[in-house]
Order: C-alpha cells, then sequence, then structure tokens
C-alpha cells in the first residue's frame, strides 16, 4: 500500500511539472513503473478524481479536485490574507511583479502574487512554482541566511549549478562564483539575479523572518524584464523591498502556514536586521 500511495504521489507531482498533462508511456518511462501498473494507479486516481483522460487523444491530466485542495487550504492558512495587502503595495509602488515564497524544508514554494506593470513586458510565472535555489534572487535571499556548507547541500539536493539554468548567461557556473553571489546577498540583505536564470530577466528578493525567533519563513521578490531593471533602479527598490519583508514577517505570526520546525538557525543577521538595512536604505 505505501508504495502505491508512493507512486501515485509521485504521477501527481509529474503531472504538476509537466504542464498537467503527460501520456501514459511518458509517465511510466519517467518514473520507472511498468505501464501495466501505471495504468493501474492512473485509473486509481481518476476514480479519486485526482486526474483525468482526454478523450481525443489519450493523455492523461489532473483534474480540479486537486487544485481545488491546494487552494482551500491556501484560504484556510490565512496566507492570502496577510500577504496580498503587502504584495498590492509593493506592487502598485514597483511597478513590478510582487511575489511571496513560503520557505519549506528545502525548497521555496510561491504561494501569492501581485502584478505592477500595466503595460509592456510582463514577467508572471505560474503559482505554487518552486524556484531552482543557485541562480535566482528568491533561492540567493534565503541561502544567504544559512551556512555555506547548508547552501551547497541544498543546491546540490536540485541538481548542482548546471541543469536549471541553461538559457541564463550570467548563471554561477562554480562553487567560488556561487558562494560569492552568496556573500554579497549576506552584505547587501537581499540576493540580486540579473539574467542568472532567465535571458532579459532581472529579479530581487529578501528574506521573510519570523520576528519572535529570527527564523527565515519565506521570501519576498520583485521580478521583472532586465531593461526596466539595471542596478540602479534595483538600488531605488531595495528599501522598499525589505521594508515589505518586515512587514511580511510581522503577518506571519497569525498563519499557521509558516509555523514549522526550523531547519537551520541563521547565521549572522538578526530577526531585526533586515528593518535596519530598510532604514538605512531610504536614508540614502
Amino acid at each position: 500500500m505505501a508504495g502505491n500511495l508512493e507512486r501515485a504521489l509521485a504521477v501527481l507531482e509529474l503531472l504538476a511539472k509537466n504542464g498537467g498533462r503527460m501520456p501514459l508511456a511518458a509517465i511510466a518511462d519517467t518514473l520507472n513503473i511498468p505501464r501495466s501498473g501505471t495504468h493501474r494507479l492512473l485509473s486509481m486516481l481518476i476514480d479519486e478524481g485526482f486526474v483525468r483522460q482526454d478523450e481525443d487523444h489519450g493523455e492523461y491530466m489532473l483534474a480540479l479536485k486537486l487544485v481545488s485542495l491546494g487552494l482551500i487550504y491556501l484560504s484556510t492558512s490565512g496566507v492570502s490574507d496577510i500577504s496580498q495587502p503587502v504584495l498590492d503595495r509593493l506592487a502598485e509602488s514597483s511597478g513590478e511583479l510582487a511575489r511571496l515564497g513560503v520557505v519549506e524544508d528545502d525548497h521555496i514554494t510561491f504561494v501569492g502574487k501581485a502584478q505592477g506593470a500595466k503595460s509592456g513586458l510582463r514577467y508572471d510565472p505560474d503559482m505554487g512554482s518552486q524556484p531552482p535555489l543557485h541562480c535566482t534572487a528568491s533561492g540567493q535571499a534565503w541561502l544567504s541566511t544559512l551556512s555555506d556548507e547548508r547552501a551547497i547541500e541544498l543546491v546540490s539536493k536540485q541538481g548542482g549549478l548546471g541543469p536549471k539554468s541553461l538559457n541564463a548567461p550570467r548563471a554561477p557556473k562554480t562553487i567560488q562564483q556561487f558562494l560569492k553571489d552568496l556573500n554579497g546577498a549576506r552584505q547587501r540583505g537581499y540576493g540580486v539575479a540579473i539574467e542568472t536564470y532567465e535571458a532579459g530577466m532581472t529579479s530581487i528578493a529578501a528574506p521573510v523572518r519570523n520576528p519572535v525567533t529570527g527564523e527565515v519563513v519565506g521570501i519576498v521578490s520583485l521580478a521583472g524584464p532586465t531593461s526596466r531593471l539595471p542596478e540602479s533602479r534595483l538600488k531605488e527598490l531595495a528599501p522598499s523591498l525589505l521594508s515589505a519583508a518586515a512587514d511580511m514577517g510581522a503577518a506571519t505570526l497569525s498563519s499557521p502556514l509558516f509555523k514549522r520546525a526550523p531547519a537551520e538557525a541563521a547565521p549572522a543577521q538578526s530577526a531585526s536586521a533586515p528593518k535596519k538595512r530598510a532604514r538605512a536604505g531610504a536614508k540614502a
């Protein structure tokens, strides 16, 4: 039973990561499950309402039940109520996409967003996505609060430095460069990714800390076209970003989504560090 459950969950995760639909053969081959066993799993998931089959092409796809459960969980967790006003203000003041990511175990998952771009190019990736840690501002912001050893360990779990950033001209290619970028984020108090994840895209992100324990429970980020976000503009936006991260940290106390056991204590920075940097940036 445990084996079937693990395989069924693996099928759901695979479908979610591949646009929500795949043929049986591709599912079986990717998960290294016999096709007969894969068919039984899919039939079981169809019976339970989590998967449906395209009658015209025969592909299997996620049903809305799984989406519905996720939305119900987010609504009852209170995360939307506490995060949306902060994200809306940040998006409005910056004119770019503002997002909230939750830190859990060895990854970050985006659970909230607000689009500030009114015209021109817009960056608007899928909700629920998990960014690669080594080449995104969000990953950099979180990893910068950990030790170098722990940061390298988490990046290794995602497959190392190469696979996730093949189309990014400025992604770190060596451990030395990765650690240099990480140290820069520690000194600034926020992560910066200029064409390190996608060509033509820039992002900036700050860690969200529990104001009582100092534990990093999430990240707040801004992202948009590099043409609109030169380094000078990033410096202008940094105080607002850090202020939003501090506001979000205070708000997280009311959401059970952010109440979990810490994976590792943050090294050098205290819970008040982002606020201090925000004030310093505002004066500058």
